[in-house]
């Protein structure tokens, strides 16, 4: 593999609206931020990705952008962004932003330009066709946030547009050249002014399935999927190595794509030498346990099923490139929570999670309060939930005859909002997040879980992740955690979780997924132990004995 700047690296996610608010109105924003570089380089972390602070009517948390080129007023300036990159480098942080160009905001110029000539160069930028009621929609997919994918297109009553999101957010039309050529063009005017790189959204969605065509209905509103076209949508590829070949190539920019439904033949091609983007999210672990009929359906992983995906998704891209390791982002409840048993959310179930993620290979990804093991909440009325797509899987619930109670208990476990919650740094007001009134409310268990009592406290969530990042950066070891090899090891033993990263030097990765005590026959003699979550180690006639919620890196000799 060739040697790349950021493979060594740790990265984190801000969700600049709920991470720190510098100016007391509620909302986050990049001054507060900046108030927190040097907490970022205590943890450890050299790429931060900031999702979206673009302008936007946010009608999807800013996953809806009206201006590629500027910064929304609620997040800051343009000097707020430039002061933010100039300080990041200081401290050996590049930043990377979101891009979004699947679709963007019908607050747009393109999208206002085309809806007043829809004949025009800029209806091209856009799937519009011309429509009257009661004739049939082009085709049945069904949107990401609920209803059909096609709406009216504003001061027409003869004309429809695609979305595939919300219907704010209109899908542009990657089949134009010129569509593509503006969007090259904004990507190197924000790599032009020392962008590290971006994390790319929803990606594979560029490309669709043309002529539109119908599938057969999935739920009883006569749509279906819109995964069910991806599947059998081909000829993305073409737009993805254009796009690379004319930005991140040029600069040898950090991306890193959000792709989902991806074919694995293609996955050379997408994260290998040259690939189109640096790494790809891994979201096989996120996935299990997910059904097409709705949120209410949905169950939580087992550990078994966890570690099939993990191993599964290492395997699949093992010397082909390097996947994008999470347990958590704005767009999943929190890992802990999900992941493991209820009722356990002790910090060894919490740091023995977190372990077992971040030492697989590749590059690992920490969402904002992953580091302290945030969990999702537990006590809100529906009135409390402000994602887009959490109301409509309430929706979802109560049509197919759950009660209101039983409907808010299956989407709470799934919302969004469990991540967008503010950021808990200390048991202040408000968490330490803001002075004013947060625009989403505070978990409240912010007085007990909250940066400042772990800070320094040996054992804690923040203290591990800290070692954890502090491991991957010694030179000693960074050849085996960084470009090693991931071996199963027991994949038969039930919640058991055990792998060797393999290189240079071999080291044990075991983590025990159950709160009762295990045994793993030890394969050789222990020359180090790197990691321990317990201050315990129990060894017998060449078996270790593993506590619960034990997780442990060991060197082999």
């Amino acid at each position: 593999m060739e040697r790349k700047w950021w493979h060594g690296k740790t990265a984190y996610q801000i969700y600049p609206k709920s991470f720190c608010d510098a100016n007391g109105d509620g909302i986050g924003d990049l001054r507060g931020v900046i108030s927190k570089l040097d907490y970022l380089q205590e943890l450890g972390v050299e790429i931060v990705w900031l999702s979206p602070v673009y302008c936007s009517p946010l009608a999807d948390q800013g996953y809806d952008i009206s201006d590629y080129y500027s910064i929304d007023p609620r997040f800051g300036t343009m000097a707020d962004m430039d002061e933010l990159i100039a300080k990041g480098k200081e401290r050996g942080i590049s930043i990377v932003m979101d891009l979004v160009v699947n679709h963007c905001s019908d607050e747009h110029e393109w999208f206002r330009r085309a809806c007043a000539d829809p004949d025009g160069p800029y209806g091209q930028f856009f799937y519009i066709r011309d429509w009257h009621p009661g004739k049939k929609l082009p085709c049945n997919w069904r949107s990401y946030f609920g209803g059909p994918c096609w709406d009216l297109l504003p001061g027409h009553e003869d004309k429809i547009y695609f979305h595939a999101f919300h219907r704010k957010q209109p899908d542009l039309n990657w089949e134009n050249p010129a569509l593509r050529r503006e969007v090259y063009k904004m990507i190197n005017w924000w790599l032009d002014k020392g962008l590290g790189g971006f994390r790319i959204d929803a990606i594979i969605n560029i490309k669709k399935l043309l002529p539109f065509c119908d599938f057969p209905a999935d739920r009883d509103d006569g749509l279906c999927d819109i995964r069910t076209m991806l599947a059998r949508a081909e000829g993305v590829n073409v737009f993805l190595q254009e796009m690379a070949d004319s930005t991140f190539h040029l600069y040898d920019a950090f991306s890193v794509g959000e792709v989902f439904d991806e074919k694995t033949e293609d996955l050379p091609k997408i994260i290998g030498d040259n690939g189109y983007f640096s790494s790809m999210f891994d979201f096989a672990e996120k996935l299990v346990g997910a059904d097409p009929r709705g949120w209410y359906h949905w169950r939580r992983p087992t550990a078994e099923e966890y570690k099939a995906a993990a191993f599964d998704a290492q395997k699949r891209s093992q010397g082909v490139g390097f996947l994008s390791n999470i347990i958590e982002n704005h767009d999943e409840p929190r890992g802990v929570t999900h992941y493991l048993p209820e009722g356990e959310r002790s910090d060894e179930a919490k740091t023995m999670l977190g372990g077992l993620n971040f030492m697989l290979r590749g590059l690992p990804f920490l969402y904002q309060g992953q580091e302290i093991g945030m969990e999702n909440v537990t006590d809100w009325p529906i009135e409390n939930y402000n994602d887009i797509n959490t109301l409509d899987e309430y929706q979802v619930a109560l049509r197919a005859g759950l009660t209101p109670e039983e409907a808010l208990a299956a989407v709470a476990r799934f919302s969004r909002d469990n991540a967008r919650t503010p950021f808990q740094w200390d048991a202040s007001p408000n968490a330490g997040f803001t002075t004013g009134t947060p625009w989403l409310p505070v978990n409240s268990n912010y007085t007990r879980l909250n940066l400042a009592e772990q800070r320094g406290r040996a054992g804690s969530v923040y203290e591990f992740y800290r070692q954890l990042i502090a491991l991957r950066k010694n030179p000693r070891y960074a050849q085996t955690v960084v470009y090693g090899d991931t071996l199963p090891y027991r994949r038969e033993q039930k919640n058991l979780m055990a792998y060797f990263r393999q290189a240079d030097k071999r080291l044990l990765v075991a983590g025990n997924f159950q709160k009762e005590a295990q045994e793993m026959p030890l394969p050789g003699d222990v020359a180090a132990v790197l990691l321990n979550n317990l201050d315990t180690l129990t060894q017998r006639d060449g078996r270790l004995i593993l506590q619960g919620w034990q997780f442990l890196v060991l060197e082999m000799a």
